[in-house]
C-alpha cells in the first residue's frame, strides 16, 4: 500500500511550532527530471511573522521574494544565502500570516546513488543531508521550485506511520541568527530528532 501525502490542511493549519514538530519524522520527496528522492525529516525550524524578529526582518529585506510567503500554506518557499545554498521552507497557515518551516536535514532513504552524485560524495555520510543547504543540493531542491504545493507531484511529504513521542525531540534555538537579536535568537523554534546521526552538525 503506498503512504498518504499530507495534505495541505497539514501546512494551512495556524500553530507553526506544531507544524514543525509534527514534520519530525515524515518523509519528504523530490521528483526531479524523472529521479525519485527522499529522507525522513529529522530536523526543523520555525518561523512566525509575529513575536520573531527574524522573519520580520526577512520580510523586510528581501521583500519581492518574501512575497512567497504570502500564500496559502502548503507551497514551497526556498531562497538563497551566500550566493550557494538553497533553502527549503513551506509555508504555512495563510496569505495574511506568512509563517513557515525550514527543513533543515533528512535521513536518505530512497534515490541514494543520485543523492550521492548530486553532493560530489562517494559514500553515504552526515555531509549528504545533514544541514539544510546540503539536504537541498541532495534533493534537487532550488529556487526554481519556489510556489510549488508541496503535496504534489515534484515536491511532496507522506506519512509512514511514525509516531514521534515528545520526549523523542529535541527544541533548541535555530541557527544563525543573532543577527536578529537576543529575542528572537533565543527562541526554541529549532526541533531535532533525539540522538539522530542526520541532524545537522550545528549546536
Amino acid at each position: 500500500m503506498p503512504h498518504p501525502k499530507l495534505p495541505a490542511t497539514f501546512f494551512q493549519r495556524p500553530n507553526v511550532l506544531a507544524i514543525a514538530r509534527d514534520l519530525l519524522g515524515k518523509h519528504l520527496y523530490t521528483n526531479v527530471d524523472g529521479i525519485i528522492t527522499a529522507g525522513r525529516v529529522v530536523e526543523t525550524e520555525a518561523y512566525r511573522h509575529e513575536g520573531d524578529h527574524s522573519l520580520t526582518l526577512h520580510l523586510q529585506r528581501k521583500r519581492r521574494q518574501a512575497e512567497g510567503l504570502r500564500v496559502p500554506g502548503g507551497r514551497a518557499y526556498i531562497y538563497t544565502v551566500y550566493n550557494r545554498y538553497a533553502l527549503f521552507n513551506i509555508a504555512t497557515h495563510d496569505a495574511a500570516h506568512p509563517d513557515a518551516v525550514l527543513i533543515r536535514a533528512v535521513e536518505p532513504t530512497v534515490g541514494v546513488a543520485e543523492m550521492l552524485r548530486r553532493r560530489g560524495l562517494a559514500e553515504p555520510k552526515r555531509a549528504l543531508t545533514a544541514g539544510p543547504g546540503v539536504m537541498s543540493q541532495a534533493l534537487g531542491i532550488t529556487p526554481a521550485l519556489t510556489g510549488l504545493p508541496v503535496t504534489g507531484e515534484v515536491l511532496w511529504f507522506e506519512d509512514h506511520g511514525e509516531q514521534v513521542a515528545a520526549e523523542q525531540i529535541v527544541a533548541s534555538a535555530r541557527v544563525g541568527l543573532e543577527y536578529a537579536g537576543p529575542e528572537a535568537a533565543g527562541l526554541s523554534w529549532r526541533f531535532r530528532l533525539r540522538d539522530n546521526a542526520w541532524t545537522s552538525p550545528a549546536k
